[in-house]
């Protein structure tokens, strides 16, 4: 059974790493988050879609329309998974 996190210092925490974003729709990004706001809003900086493949830039994603974020390890950033 896991505890509950905070998600301020959690995002916090990863701040200038490479993170996945998941929207309501289900669409995921591979990112480097660059901020997070107050409201938990998060700044992305070359937004990559990870069905199309196509680069979208910088991009800000409203907390409502985000359920789901998770550090992404480099290696998996760059489609090899590590093990």
């Amino acid at each position: 059974m896991s505890l509950p996190l905070n998600p301020k210092p959690f995002l916090n925490g990863l701040t200038g790493k490479p993170v996945m974003v998941r929207l309501k729709r289900g669409t995921e990004y591979k990112d480097y988050l660059v901020s997070v706001d107050g409201y938990m809003d998060t700044q992305l900086a070359n937004q990559k879609n990870t069905e199309m493949g196509h680069c979208l830039g910088e991009a800000l994603k409203r907390c409502n329309n985000v359920p789901y974020i998770r550090g992404v390890e480099e290696e998996e950033e760059d489609g090899e998974m590590r093990e």
